[in-house]
């Protein structure tokens, strides 16, 4: 096995190591408000669950030479923000949503997406979306860099509510056949769901 040691290495050379290696990453599609209540729409692949009691999700966002993106500093004012999981049916839109666009431009109306009214937060979501999560801010950590150009904003949601669609959901399951969930790999390469199999767990 070649051995390599991260800190010999750029942050480019190391990040290509991180993305090609962990794979597929679920793609979290994220709406923020502006203080001018511009909707703000982007997608991230560095996206987990922490914790289901209370449900809790994480976002990682790369910070540009130390400069805070849209999303961090948009949920990190307003305290909110919806994740949408991405998914076959619209992954064009998202992909267009990448683009760089000044802060009071709306990716929303970029990619001709539709904005619904959410129930508990202030933040529009997404029609397109199969499934989408309204959050609320639980804790937004710098991280990496240095201490004073941290290079990523780990977002802490707390999810308030869901909206699932209807032919997704049966009886607390989700259909991971019908959702159709896309996600990343390395470069311009996505994934599909793919083959599923079953492993009982050891008692």
């Amino acid at each position: 096995m070649i051995a390599i040691d991260p800190s010999h290495q750029t942050e480019r050379e190391n990040y290509k190591l991180l993305i090609g290696s962990i794979i597929p990453r679920p793609i979290a599609f994220v709406t923020t408000l502006t203080n001018e209540d511009v909707l703000n729409a982007a997608p991230f692949s560095y996206f987990t669950i922490v914790t289901a009691d209370p449900p809790m999700i994480a976002v990682s966002i790369q910070r540009r030479q130390g400069e805070r993106k849209d999303t961090s500093r948009n949920a990190i004012a307003k305290g909110e923000f919806v994740v949408h999981i991405s998914d076959e049916s619209y992954i064009d839109q998202i992909n267009q949503t990448a683009a760089a666009l000044p802060p009071d431009e709306s990716e929303v109306v970029l990619a001709g997406l539709t904005p619904v009214t959410s129930v508990k937060v202030a933040v529009p979501g997404l029609a397109e979306a199969n499934i989408r999560m309204e959050c609320v801010l639980e804790q937004a950590i710098p991280l990496g860099g240095t201490e004073s150009a941290p290079s990523a904003d780990l977002l802490i949601g707390r999810v308030v509510h869901f909206h699932i669609a209807n032919d997704l959901y049966d009886k607390g399951h989700i259909d991971a056949q019908k959702l159709r969930p896309v996600s990343r790999l390395a470069g311009n390469s996505y994934a599909k769901l793919g083959d599923q199999f079953e492993l009982e767990r050891p008692i």
